[in-house]
């Protein structure tokens, strides 16, 4: 573990280094949102992505399945630091292992959301249908009843993974919309969010964007120098999304009587 990136006086926070070894450092946050890798099925090259078909890209994932002895491990350390929220994204097949896990560290299972993708990639054998949606589950890890932004909204959150925002350098990157829209909806400025396996930046972006606070660790150099990189443009940026100037508007008969 390295000593940590630091943007923004110490509001955004970058390590590089494995994230158990950097969440056992850490005392706490007030919400973990983070995408861990899937199983093994989910790390092949048969299953394919759009992004990868449009970047000629045809070969296993570049880091490891998850393990269940790291997925327990995961949940008891997300659990123990949240004070709020622990979001996660997982294939459908895991929702179930992931539940029992966070439940076992602790945490309230709340339901399984859906992140939709109207552009995903086809089924390409035509034998079954195409996989056009990932999961999102979801528990409370803090004291008393749950709570977040969204009153009665669904769980179903629709965004295409192409899009104008995408840096492609990362093989799972979720797009900025859909992040921005779950910081929104789960979280309150000036919070901070923990992401343990931060990739290439996209949640810390999001929560920079946002005026929330955020911790990001990535183990892969690679990965971890683009997310400083791109995270320290959204800081640079920070006040045009945060305080926006107002337009300076003119009266209809301005300068009519001069």
């Amino acid at each position: 573990m390295t000593e940590p990136v630091v943007f923004l006086d110490g509001r955004v926070r970058l390590y590089r280094g494995d994230c158990f070894d950097v969440m056992a450092t850490l005392s706490g946050a007030d919400h973990v949102i983070s995408d861990p890798p899937y199983e093994k099925e989910a790390h092949r090259s048969m299953r394919r992505t759009q992004a990868s078909i449009r970047d000629g890209v045809d070969a296993d994932l570049d880091f490891s399945a998850i393990t269940e002895e790291e997925r327990l491990a995961m949940a008891r350390e997300a659990t123990r630091l949240s004070r709020g929220w622990v979001l996660l994204f997982c294939q459908a097949e895991a929702v179930t292992p992931w539940r029992d896990a966070l439940e076992a560290a602790g945490a309230k299972y709340k339901r399984s959301m859906i992140w939709v993708k109207p552009d995903s990639s086809p089924q390409f054998n035509g034998q079954m249908p195409a996989m056009g949606y990932e999961s999102m589950p979801l528990a409370w890890a803090g004291e008393g009843h749950s709570s977040w932004n969204g009153g009665g909204k669904r769980g179903v959150y629709t965004h295409c993974t192409n899009n104008k925002d995408r840096h492609g350098g990362h093989p799972t990157e979720k797009p900025l919309s859909l992040m921005a829209e779950l910081i929104r909806d789960f979280t309150q400025p000036e919070q901070t969010i923990l992401d343990p396996f931060m990739g290439s930046g996209t949640t810390g972006m999001a929560c920079v964007r946002s005026g929330r606070r955020f911790i990001g660790v990535e183990k892969d150099p690679k990965y971890f120098e683009i997310a400083c990189e791109r995270i320290r443009k959204a800081c640079e940026q920070g006040d045009l999304f945060l305080n926006p100037k107002p337009a300076k508007q003119t009266g209809l008969f301005d300068g009519a009587a001069a």
